[in-house]
């Protein structure tokens, strides 16, 4: 007697989801085995900033990174994940002085220990909403491993690595320009300042020579400029030392406008003839290049903004004012007192600050700095190793090259409070620097460095710092490092990816992870990037709460590949939706047809019939290739392995063919039916686990089993014996004939429920004994009132065919249709199709027409005479033949 299961016709993402995570969690499933003799495969997850909630771009990276752990989990590695979030400085610091600036509140007011107490509460609030959202996306981490960039131990690690490099020469103090965020006001990276086109302009100004020299006829040279409000700091004005042009005016004296200082004409490799004027006035202490030529030519380095890039004490009657708005009144007094030429509008590309969006300035300050080129040269070096880092797609091996054989000395002080604090003090009396671990001795006689370190520079320490680092012998250091994978976006391979493993070649002599699987970015449906201005954001939560988890999850992998970007779809959604419920009501027939006999097992293989070894040799075949792709990372092409398997194979065939053998089978042949239909499920949700955690332990759990979770049980394997090209090629064959005699049912528009005579022609006796033996199977699918299998069979003379692989296949009209009613129906469609051939030949016919329409329009209108023209043809063929019978 068959127990029949209850279950719900239809997928309920929020039923299956409820509760299930936290029973995972509360049987310690996410963490490592602890069995020795297991192999260790460690990822450390990309710390999310604690700046705010987490987005479709988390849910892709840790989706991709969950599939690899939950696989090698149930591979039998001893696993671990290690979960963790970063403090983010600049970033997180902007988001609460903004919050700061609602109240009118600024952190001076508060000072710097009430303010980090304000960021810390950020943080904690924070914190908990991604906690509710990686709980949300099931993700398999080890929560007791849970790490932040700004806790003691992280703390330790980067003040010794700090400390180590600044021993070795490797860590700097210098002024130089850096790139500056006014409204941060910190020091930035280069790769933290995006380039975007501003609409600007060529300011032409005069600059009057001071001693009556005349150039061209004009006692001037005529300067351009994007930023006028720099003039103030301006030391030279340089011409290149080949210009013929100029090489009597180098060492005349000019006077910068506005102010009167007087300036020299130098001569510099550095300014291009061919561009402008092959003049450049020379600021050292607001552009990098100006900079360097001062240096070349020891000129004063003048300052001329604050902190907020307004204008001090050096900007004379425009001190105190904005960047922008003294522009404005600097252009208009230059004007005024007929300094300004002209003016010419023009388009370009200005530095940004990624983090608040504003434009960042070029300011002469005094930072800490890393000396890139022997870290650099140490990791290019290992990627010709044995130990090099296996790049997915391979393409961005080349871009981290490119990278760091071109790579600047790294600005890592930070003007912040929020943050790892530099472990550096200076001396009250005599200026002396001490850089260590902890603080000098007499204490009170030094005065500890305000700034902060890079967030990047405690990020880059990640997978070893978390793993206990420098403790050499902690046993998670020890056991799980190097990391085993990483999955991050492509976007960050400069921001973290390089440096993370300059960092660990240095510290611990190794690379930190063997494989770097770099995905794209979710775009819209129109490929845009989301943005808050464009208003296309989608929050993964909201996807969830609709769709299921599941589904997303199965959105994210199907249509992914390796580097490239996604777009996100609703339609998209709705299918990996019915995807999920095609898997559900297959999994539900299944289940309600098991009996308390039923096992996970084969059958005796002398017990298989064709259908059976059939869908075990397509099992097979997708196991391999889903392994494969997943060992390579190509969740795409494993996804659709997958589907393919699941949709055709065995919900479309295999589950329709077995109705037939529980409905009509002997007791010994429904047995194995359901032991075998029972292997497959069980072997098909282990396979589909990783990327449908929640459905697929639903429904396992309500399969015949001997484990106490679907993830701790083991993956699918290639099984050699279950490989049966045979039994493939006949079953393909039966599927073949059935979807023929469909196809003719449906061009006939006879219904399935009139039995019909099937002749078949097979071209050999191997094609004839699959259609004799699977007789019941065929009548299933196709209701065949008879079924005549013939040799040497004559086509009839009027019948509907298909030709199929090695057969011919016919069934006479008069089985499809009513030869009286067809005769009567196409004669009213020939009626029909004369109608409009008419129609269509008077419309032709009518000279203003075909003489004042497009040439567009009449030739639509003579394709469409056409067809009509052979549609009527078609239809009296058809009577003809009718009329003969």
């Amino acid at each position: 007697m068959v127990e029949k299961k209850q279950m719900s016709t239809k997928y309920d993402p929020t039923a299956v989801e409820k509760g299930r995570y936290q029973w995972w969690i509360d049987n310690g499933f996410f963490k490592p085995s602890g069995d020795k003799k297991a192999h260790p495969y460690s990822i450390v997850i990309p710390p999310p900033n604690v700046t705010g909630k987490l987005h479709l771009g988390h849910a892709w990276d840790t989706t991709l990174q969950d599939i690899i752990i939950r696989r090698k989990r149930m591979q039998g590695y001893d696993t671990l994940w290690v979960p963790g979030m970063d403090h983010a400085g600049i970033a997180t610091q902007a988001k609460v002085e903004a919050r700061l600036r609602q109240d009118g509140i600024s952190r001076y007011d508060l000072g710097r220990e009430k303010f980090i107490k304000q960021v810390w509460d950020w943080k904690d609030e924070y914190a908990d909403i991604i906690h509710q959202q990686w709980a949300k996306m099931g993700i398999s981490v080890d929560y007791d491993r849970e790490r932040f960039t700004l806790d003691k131990g992280l703390n330790k690690a980067v003040r010794k690595v700090f400390v180590d490099l600044y021993k070795k020469g490797l860590i700097y103090r210098a002024t130089y320009i850096i790139n500056w965020d006014p409204q941060a006001r910190t020091a930035l990276s280069d790769i933290e300042v995006e380039h975007k086109d501003d609409k600007g302009a060529f300011y032409h100004v005069k600059y009057p020579f001071t001693d009556g020299t005349t150039f061209n006829g004009k006692d001037y040279i005529e300067i351009a400029t994007t930023r006028p409000e720099t003039m103030f700091g301006d030391e030279a004005v340089a011409v290149n030392p080949h210009d013929e042009r100029y090489k009597a005016l180098v060492g005349k004296h000019i006077k910068v406008p506005l102010v009167n200082r007087e300036v020299e004409i130098i001569a510099d490799d550095y300014v291009k003839t061919d561009f402008g004027t092959g003049m450049v006035k020379i600021t050292p202490a607001h552009d990098p290049n100006d900079f360097l030529v001062g240096k070349r030519h020891n000129l004063p380095e003048l300052n001329t903004f604050n902190e907020d890039a307004s204008l001090n004490e050096n900007g004379g009657k425009y001190e105190g004012m904005d960047r922008f708005e003294a522009r404005k009144a600097i252009v208009a007094d230059l004007k005024k007192e007929g300094y300004l030429l002209k003016v010419d509008p023009i388009v370009h590309s200005v530095g940004h600050s990624q983090r608040t969006g504003v434009q960042v300035e070029a300011r002469l300050s005094t930072q800490w700095f890393v000396k890139m080129k022997p870290l650099a040269e140490a990791a290019l070096k290992n990627q010709d190793g044995d130990d090099a880092i296996n790049f997915v797609p391979k393409r961005f091996e080349h871009t981290f090259k490119q990278w760091m054989e071109n790579c600047h000395d790294w600005v890592i002080s930070r003007q912040l409070w929020w943050g790892h604090r530099i472990p550096a003090w200076y001396h009250k009396k005599t200026g002396e620097v001490y850089v260590g671990m902890e603080a000098p001795k007499d204490e009170e006689n030094w005065t500890r460095d305000p700034d902060v370190l890079d967030t990047w520079f405690s990020s880059a320490l990640w997978p070893f710092s978390t793993m206990g680092w420098p403790d050499t012998d902690a046993a998670d250091f020890k056991r799980y490092f190097p990391t085993t994978t990483l999955v991050t976006g492509y976007d960050i391979i400069f921001f973290w990816v390089a440096r993370m493993i300059f960092q660990s070649l240095e510290f611990t002599g190794k690379a930190p992870f063997r494989n770097v699987i770099l995905h794209g970015l979710i775009r819209d449906e129109q490929g845009r990037k989301m943005s808050k201005s464009l208003g296309n954001g989608i929050d993964p939560m909201d996807v969830i709460k609709k769709y299921g988890v599941d589904a997303l999850r199965w959105f994210l992998i199907s249509g992914s590949t390796p580097g490239q970007d996604i777009r996100f779809s609703y339609k998209k959604m709705d299918a990996a939706w019915n995807f999920i419920n095609k898997i559900w009501n297959a999994s539900r027939y299944v289940i309600m047809n098991l009996d308390d006999q039923t096992k996970p097992e084969l059958p005796d293989e002398t017990k298989w019939n064709l259908s059976d070894r059939w869908i075990l040799s397509k099992l097979n075949a997708t196991v391999k290739q889903v392994n494969t792709q997943l060992e390579k990372f190509e969740f795409g092409e494993a996804g659709r392995a997958m589907y393919n398997f699941i949709w055709n194979d065995f919900c479309d065939w295999y589950i329709e063919l077995t109705k037939e053998t529980l409905n009509n089978g002997t007791a010994e042949e429904k047995t194995a039916t359901r032991d075998i239909l029972c292997y497959v499920l069980d072997q098909t949700l282990r396979l589909i686990h990783p990327v449908m955690p929640f459905v697929s332990e639903e429904l396992w759990q309500e399969m015949p089993h001997t484990g106490k979770s679907i993830m701790v049980s083991a993956y699918p394997v290639e099984h050699d014996d279950f490989a049966n090209p045979t039994a493939e090629e006949g079953m393909d064959r039966l599927i073949e004939l059935i979807t023929a005699v469909r196809n003719i049912r449906s061009e006939a528009n006879a219904p399935l429920s009139k039995p019909v005579e099937l002749l078949i022609k097979p071209a050999n006796d191997q094609i004839a004994k699959i259609f004799k033996d699977n007789e019941d199977y065929i009548n299933r699918f196709c209701n065949v009132s008879a079924i005549k299998l013939d040799k040497a069979m004559q086509a009839p003379r009027l019948a509907m065919s298909a030709v199929i692989t090695n057969a011919e296949v016919f069934i006479p009209m008069q089985e499809l249709v009513d030869m009286d009613e067809e005769r009567a129906r196409m004669q009213k469609e020939i009626k029909k199709l004369e109608a409009e051939v008419n129609r269509s030949a008077k419309k032709l016919g009518n000279e203003k027409f075909v003489n004042n329409a497009p040439a567009k329009v009449v030739a639509a209108e003579k394709q469409k005479a056409a067809d009509w023209q052979d549609k009527l043809a078609a239809a009296k063929e058809r009577l003809a033949s009718l009329n003969a019978n």
